[in-house]
């Protein structure tokens, strides 16, 4: 069996013989473009920033074969991943949605996933055959997403209101007693650890997660709901983010 990757940064002269050698190290082939990547592949899988996932169904289309299948395991709402089916299905090449369902770092491909589509059962089970931890749980696209996108609001809501609230009781001088008060009324949770690790993910990765909590906002509006909570949360995210960074 041969992994091809491909990455728009492989092209970036700072980043990409970086990545290309990292890719190299993991037994993983660095392919020079999208076509190369998705030539002679059974399956495909697109894993971009959610912002990004119908372009790069876009850019893929053209290289895909009927007998190949696009995994499309990007953070977006219901309604996004079937425009990015919509890119695929008319090349004749399957969709299948996927749904990361906790963060993937130490477990790897072990991360749990769930799995959607007409051809999800096959694709899950070829593919946890390599190791991987797929759950089918739908011949429909949209239920494996909407669950991934329910679950951030919660979690990457946490990690928004642990931003604010390290922040305003540090310079307030009161966190000693704010996390006093919190273990008393939630003793199960270390609430001192839980904010400092939150406070870190928002940091390395709040502007991808704001894309995410977009799509969960859309999400909520177009299942008739408000979805300004999580629009609100992707602001946050977003800009402590980019307050930790430099230009």
């Amino acid at each position: 069996m041969r992994v091809t990757v491909y990455d728009i940064l492989f092209d970036d002269p700072g980043k990409g013989a970086d990545l290309r050698q990292r890719a190299a190290d993991a037994g993983v082939h660095a392919a020079g473009s999208i076509a190369e990547a998705c030539r002679a592949a059974n399956i495909v899988i697109s894993a971009v920033t959610a912002d990004s996932a119908i372009r790069a169904a876009e850019q893929a289309a053209p290289c895909l074969q009927p007998q190949q299948t696009y995994v499309d395991l990007n953070s977006v709402s219901p309604a996004t991943k079937l425009k990015v089916a919509e890119q695929v299905l008319p090349k004749g090449a399957g969709f299948v949605e996927f749904a990361v369902m906790a963060p993937v770092g130490g477990v790897g491909i072990e991360v749990p996933i769930l799995a959607g589509g007409q051809t999800a059962q096959d694709v899950s089970a070829r593919l946890n055959d390599l190791g991987m931890k797929i759950t089918p749980v739908s011949t429909e696209i949209g239920t494996a997403s909407s669950t991934k996108l329910c679950r951030s609001i919660v979690i990457k809501g946490m990690e928004a209101l642990m931003v604010d609230f390290s922040l305003a009781s540090e310079k307030a001088g009161v966190m000693p007693a704010v996390l006093a008060s919190l273990t008393a009324s939630y003793p199960g949770m270390d609430w001192e650890n839980l904010a400092k690790v939150m406070m870190s993910r928002v940091r390395q990765h709040g502007i991808r997660r704001a894309a995410e909590m977009r799509e969960a906002s859309r999400m909520i509006d177009e299942l008739g709901l408000d979805g300004s909570l999580a629009s609100a949360i992707a602001d946050r995210h977003e800009s402590f983010a980019k307050a930790g960074k430099p230009d």
